[in-house]
């Protein structure tokens, strides 16, 4: 049963969630890509899924959730009981003030199913950081001050100034983070942490020990929370899997190479000729995915979880086309006995 700070308790399995990014494919238009992520997120409340959050990304063609708060209110009106919420806010490309009213008027609308996750990296270029805020330079240093600030908006307790509207609760807040920055400060303020291991791996072990042994507990959690972000991609054949798969590292090093462009198609990432440090690259990234057939997803999934000991799993499908990803949730929602 979800509690009013937007974490599970007592049941049975782990709790299982959704990160959707609104992927802008080769031959797909933003528009057919949202309304994928709406899709999705239908089923996802159907089947059983915990919650759905949404990702802030910003001058990258393959990716459509720019505006976490806007797809927010989007799909929370097109579902009925599934969390919603963002994966993250990146907090220094927008005013504290800004989203304390943003997330107040999503908690107004959809009281007890709104949540807030924080990110304290632009997600994006120093160029384009700089149009978000109008600032010459983001210091991710002040994150720490931000929350503070986003924390007494949201609880109506900054001197002088209001931040309105207000739900009946204030919107659970969580500290996102891909190393010890984040995973620390969470449990300094004892608040729920969600780790990005789909993308820094090797730091996962680490930074969840290291919010664990700095957790403090507060009036929101009185126990850690930890939630782990997973690639994963169920098919019918391990093959199947491989092939859908092989597009999300080309797109991925492309976005690192500083090319990046609509997500390829199977047939394009197939014809791509890797060079021998490219090849390593597209194998460290897929090593790290929950891969296969749904049985070696779910062994793949409870393995992670059994080391990490994570409250949580919260899964992305980065693949070409909606259909696609929909199937491979319902395939691993069948694994662990959803639906």
């Amino acid at each position: 049963m979800d509690n009013i700070h937007g974490v599970a308790r007592g049941t049975a399995e782990v709790p299982l969630s959704v990160l959707e990014l609104a992927t802008v494919g080769v031959g797909i238009t933003p528009t057919e890509a949202l309304r994928g992520a709406t899709d999705l997120a239908r089923k996802a409340e159907e089947w059983g899924f915990h919650r759905i959050w949404v990702a802030e990304h910003h001058g990258m063609p393959g990716v459509a959730s720019s505006s976490p708060a806007v797809l927010i209110a989007h799909l929370a009106a097109a579902t009925e009981r599934i969390r919603v919420g963002s994966g993250g806010v990146m907090l220094p490309n927008h005013a504290p003030l800004v989203v304390a009213e943003q997330f107040g008027t999503l908690e107004a609308l959809h009281p007890g199913r709104i949540d807030l996750g924080l990110g304290r990296a632009p997600g994006t270029d120093m160029a384009t950081a700089h149009a978000l805020r109008r600032r010459a330079e983001v210091d991710p240093d002040e994150f720490p001050q931000h929350v503070n600030e986003l924390t007494a908006f949201l609880d109506g307790t900054f001197p002088r100034i209001q931040a309105i509207p207000r739900g009946p609760q204030r919107p659970p807040i969580w500290l996102l983070g891909s190393s010890g920055f984040s995973a620390k400060l969470a449990g300094l303020l004892g608040l729920p942490f969600a780790f990005a291991h789909h993308f820094s791996a090797a730091n996962t072990e680490p930074a969840l020990e290291l919010y664990r042994t700095s957790f403090r507990p507060s009036e929101v959690l009185a126990e850690p929370y930890a939630m782990i972000g997973v690639s994963a991609l169920a098919a019918e054949t391990e093959e199947e899997a491989y092939r859908q798969a092989l597009p999300g590292a080309l797109s991925f090093l492309r976005l690192r190479s500083g090319t990046p462009g609509p997500f390829p198609t199977p047939e394009e990432a197939n014809e791509y000729e890797f060079s021998p440090m490219e090849a390593e690259f597209v194998r460290d990234r897929l090593s790290t995915v929950a891969l296969g057939t749904p049985d070696q997803v779910r062994a793949h999934l409870d393995d992670l979880r059994k080391r990490t000991d994570a409250d949580e799993l919260m899964i992305t499908t980065m693949v070409h086309g909606t259909e696609t990803r929909i199937r491979s949730y319902e395939l691993i929602a069948r694994a662990y006995g959803l639906i």
